[in-house]
């Protein structure tokens, strides 16, 4: 799991194998240069010699068809820096991207001002993950039976109705009037589950079919990186891959791969889905073939025993391992009788399947799920069947490094995690793998092509082999260009005195107290980023009621109080609110100007103790003689921190306040490789310091006639 053979070349890229000018750099240097197409294409454009750079290197990745880990700092400029390579030399390219905005950002803006100023003759197509696009027979079948769970998607369905007969692509993004979370959208969607391909009736209509058809055809393909492993797990069963084969493959905030790649290799099964599907099989049944069986006998056994597995864990929240149920659970016992049931619901189902479309794939759900059960057992038959799979696995490759190292072996048996997760009403349980390296290695293989994964954070002090060893990319060439912005001047890094430990009991409020005066100093413009909801909610409570007790007019924006672009948006107009969220704020978020000159976080960002999968994967780690704290848990901590770090600072004309509450940055030996790994900024302990600099921001303001900086194009 952990390898340090990422090849890493030094930030001025004077490595053997870029030492030689590659086929395109003069090219390159007359595109991004002062008078070249981009200048003329984008108003505000000027040459960046880290752009140009790294756009140099991604063309020479493509020309070889290998491997490019590439981090750009912030303001850098790495969407041009691939999509120039990309559109003129890549070929048939995918780039995929973090969320579906991002997508959109590329698809509807990036791609054609780079694709205009190039006058490169590209074809583009968006493609997103089915539930994106309305389903004509869903739409069609909810109009018709009105199964409606909320007041408002009455109307929701009268809009996407009138949406569906005037759009072409039939993507739910472009109906902005049906809120993106409005539950009318899962009626009138499709899954794999409930799609029934070729065979219906609105196949010739189909918007998903539409947009893989013009995604097969286009020269570039965006997608996100849900879509990409979705289909590569798929392709793993069979099924025909969703995405076209590429010459080019271009990962665009790519730490998060991951726990994406992570996500979909691996299964999870609830309680609710098994209760889910009873209730469709008895609905489907008394519809279809009443007569062929007692349905309401024949799933009432099965539901019993999916709610006696959850009954097993009379608490409602729990995570754990398997290795961590005691083996005289009531699980064990409970988790047999649950697949005993679904077995004699299935042989109802093959003989009554051909009677309707919808029983059929009933049956075909049940025995999937039946599928995952069976990958469950008690820990001893868990661990024999590890055994035998370990011993039909081969052996780590060396990668060119010499015997005996211990960073050298990385974990190449697909090796899951099996833990379960307990909330008030379901139990989820979840196989997880230990490592997708493997996994994701056997994906790359085959046709050559290129791949490059870019990141503003893929590296600790430029030390790429956490990253390469979570993706199997060893022996991968790593190359970092730093940020043009100026943090020395622009930030200042503030980590206050005399805060407790972050174990206490009041260290949320303790925080709170530090971060009051810093807040009122900053005039609000402040993101308050948190480790847990809890500490949200509480930080929340307080901060409301300081505000009022000291009058200050802060409006204050609250994670889950409202949908996150909805919240920045308000928080941007605001011009001096609080915005207070955890992990989903942490990274993602553009707020440019002095609407953000303060980014307070409250601790350090380590994986919670009692994850079962950080657990497995700490162990075998310390198998092969690693530490699992130096090798995986301090630099996933620092990654994240420099995503959450990265929200200050966003343009040239940004400056504001970093601070770090958690006095282990102080304190422990690490903290000097965390702080390190940030941007440069000045450093301080004091707040007087903290409230000289506020000071002289607001006397900047006041003489620029408080104008927010511009962006950058």
């Amino acid at each position: 799991m952990v390898d340090s053979n990422a090849r890493q070349l030094p930030a001025d890229g004077q490595d053997a194998a870029l030492a030689s000018p590659g086929v395109h750099d003069a090219e390159i240097d007359r595109l991004f240069g002062a008078g070249g197409p981009l200048g003329g294409a984008v108003g505000s454009y000027r040459p960046r010699h880290a752009q140009t750079e790294m756009a140099k290197a991604i063309a020479t990745a493509i020309a070889e068809q290998g491997t490019l880990i590439a981090e750009a700092g912030t303001g850098t400029g790495k969407t041009f820096a691939y999509l120039v390579p990309a559109l003129l030399w890549g070929g048939k390219t995918i780039v995929s991207t973090g969320t579906k905005t991002l997508q959109d950002q590329l698809f509807n803006r990036d791609i054609p001002t780079v694709r205009k100023a190039l006058h490169a003759p590209v074809s583009v197509a968006l493609l997103k993950g089915r539930s994106n696009y309305v389903c004509h027979f869903h739409l069609e079948r909810t109009l018709q039976n009105g199964r409606l769970t909320a007041r408002e998607d009455v109307g929701y369905l009268r809009e996407i109705s009138r949406f569906v007969k005037s759009t072409s692509s039939g993507d739910k993004a472009e109906l902005t009037k049906v809120p993106e979370t409005a539950s009318v959208w899962n009626l009138v969607t499709s899954t794999r589950d409930t799609c029934f391909g070729a065979e219906c009736q609105y196949y010739q209509d189909c918007f998903v079919m539409k947009a893989r058809k013009e995604a097969q055809q286009a020269d570039v393909v965006v997608v996100n990186h849900h879509l990409f492993f979705a289909d590569v797990a798929l392709k793993d069963t069979g099924i025909a891959e969703l995405l076209p084969s590429a010459n080019t493959v271009i990962f665009d905030e790519a730490h998060q791969l991951p726990d994406t790649a992570t996500l979909f290799f691996g299964e999870t099964i609830s309680t609710s889905q098994i209760l889910e599907l009873c209730r469709d099989v008895l609905a489907e049944g008394l519809a279809h073939a009443r007569d062929g069986a007692d349905w309401a006998r024949l799933v009432a056994p099965v539901e019993r025993a999916a709610r006696d597995l959850r009954l097993a864990f009379p608490e409602d929240s729990i995570r754990l391992a398997l290795s961590q149920i005691a083996s005289s659970s009531a699980f064990f016992p409970a988790l047999d009788t649950l697949k005993d049931c679904m077995d004699d619901m299935i042989a109802v189902l093959e003989k009554q399947a051909e009677r309707a479309e919808t029983i059929e794939q009933c049956r075909d759900r049940a025995n999937e799920l039946l599928r995952q059960l069976e990958n469950w057992g008690t820990p001893d038959e868990i661990a024999k069947a590890q055994a035998e799979a370990a011993a039909k696995a081969p052996a780590a490759p060396k990668a060119g490094e010499p015997a005996g190292d211990p960073d050298a072996q990385p974990v190449q048996k697909p090796f899951y995690v099996l833990w379960i997760e307990a909330f008030q009403s379901s139990l989820q349980l979840h196989r997880t793998p230990l490592s997708i390296a493997p996994i994701f290695n056997k994906q790359r293989e085959g046709t050559p092509r290129s791949w490059i994964f870019t990141s503003a954070t893929l590296a600790v002090k430029k030390d790429f082999n956490h990253y390469a060893a979570q993706m199997g990319l060893w022996n991968a060439p790593a190359q970092s260009w730093p940020s043009p912005f100026n943090y020395g001047e622009q930030g200042l890094l503030y980590v206050p005195q005399n805060l407790p430990q972050p174990n206490s009991y009041d260290y949320t409020d303790a925080v709170i107290d530090a971060a009051l005066p810093t807040i009122e100093a900053a005039g609000g413009r402040c993101f308050f980023l948190c480790t847990t909801l809890r500490a949200v909610n509480r930080a929340a409570e307080r901060l409301r009621a300081e505000f009022e007790a000291r009058g200050h007019a802060f409006p204050l924006f609250v994670q889950g109080e409202a949908g996150r672009t909805e919240l920045l948006d308000r928080f941007r107009a605001a011009g001096n609110g609080v915005l207070i969220g955890s992990q989903s704020f942490w990274e993602g978020v553009d707020v440019r100007g002095d609407a953000l000159s303060l980014v307070i976080i409250d601790k350090l960002p380590f994986s919670p103790p009692d994850d079962p999968v950080l657990a497995a994967r700490i162990s075998e780690m310390e198998k092969q003689g690693l530490n699992g704290f130096v090798h995986h848990q301090l630099p996933a901590a620092i990654i994240n921190l420099k995503q959450g770090a990265g929200r200050l600072i966003r343009d040239e004309g940004d400056r504001g306040v970093l601070m770090i509450c958690d006095p282990r940055l102080i304190t422990k030996n690490y903290g000097r490789r965390i702080w390190q790994s940030l941007p440069p900024f000045k450093r301080t302990r004091e707040l007087e310091v903290v409230q000289a600099f506020f000071r002289e921001q607001d006397a900047r303001r006041a003489a620029a006639g408080g104008g927010d900086s511009a962006g950058e194009a």
